[in-house]
């Protein structure tokens, strides 16, 4: 695909999810962060996952998402349960 390819988690289906969603180049991604990249995903498909946060916010760390720091995991699961009540 483009410009997302070779940023870490980032796979031909997720690329894809965010080109669907209006981010296709790295500096949008960057500019919106994980959070908002993520909020566009669940508008566009309610079953968008915990998993898809933590791979956005590692691409947008350069780090795959195992390697989050804990807080930085935890804090992202808080946002998710407060987005999708889940």
């Amino acid at each position: 695909m483009g410009e997302l390819k070779g940023l870490p988690n980032l796979g031909p289906v997720l690329e894809g999810e965010l080109a669907r969603a209006g981010i296709t180049t790295r500096e949008q991604l960057y500019a919106l962060g994980s959070r908002e990249a993520w909020l566009r995903l669940y508008t566009a498909d309610p079953t968008a996952c915990l998993h898809r946060l933590l791979a956005l916010e590692g691409a947008v760390q350069g780090v795959r998402k195992a390697d989050l720091p804990p807080e930085t995991k935890a804090e992202l699961k808080a946002f998710f349960k407060a987005a999708t009540g889940k």
